[in-house]
């Protein structure tokens, strides 16, 4: 899954979550629950089932997006691209266990005017949702597995 041109900016950002991989997946993949826990998306509504193909529109960070699945391959990677006022965005979780626990890494890529006009305030921007999104992922998890264990 690429854009069509190389993307004008790309980020990444990880964490050791100590939690099931079956939880970790089912928090990463109820896209209509992400207003619960993350706390920069303010709305979903997904159109369908949890496949490729399937569109979901969202606001994150004040922006309205519409998206569409582009891979869903349980319980290791999720992927999806989306537009947003003139950015075209590819996004991809991707999921890994460790012995003490599950490596989730994330990357986006954003291409258009903005992105490339303003790519270090895009990259920053970008990089520090990523950062956020991980650790906001990581301490719903976590919360859970706990829940679950008592």
């Amino acid at each position: 899954m690429e854009h069509e041109t190389s993307p004008a900016v790309t980020a990444d950002a990880k964490a050791l979550v100590r939690a099931p991989l079956e939880t970790v997946w089912s928090v990463l993949t109820a896209i209509e629950d992400w207003p619960r826990w993350n706390d920069d998306v303010a709305r979903v509504a997904i159109t369908g089932p949890l496949e490729p193909g399937t569109a979901f529109r969202w606001k994150a960070g004040g922006m309205p997006i519409a998206s569409v699945l582009t891979a869903v391959e349980p319980p290791k990677h999720i992927a999806w691209k989306g537009r947003a006022l003139g950015i075209r965005a590819v996004h991809e979780w991707t999921l890994d266990i460790r012995d003490d626990g599950v490596l989730v890494r994330t990357t986006e890529s954003f291409d258009g005017l903005l992105p490339r006009l303003l790519k270090g305030w895009t990259k920053n921007m970008l990089t520090a949702t990523l950062n956020s999104s991980v650790s906001m992922l990581k301490k719903e998890c976590e919360r859970q597995a706990e829940e679950t264990a008592e």
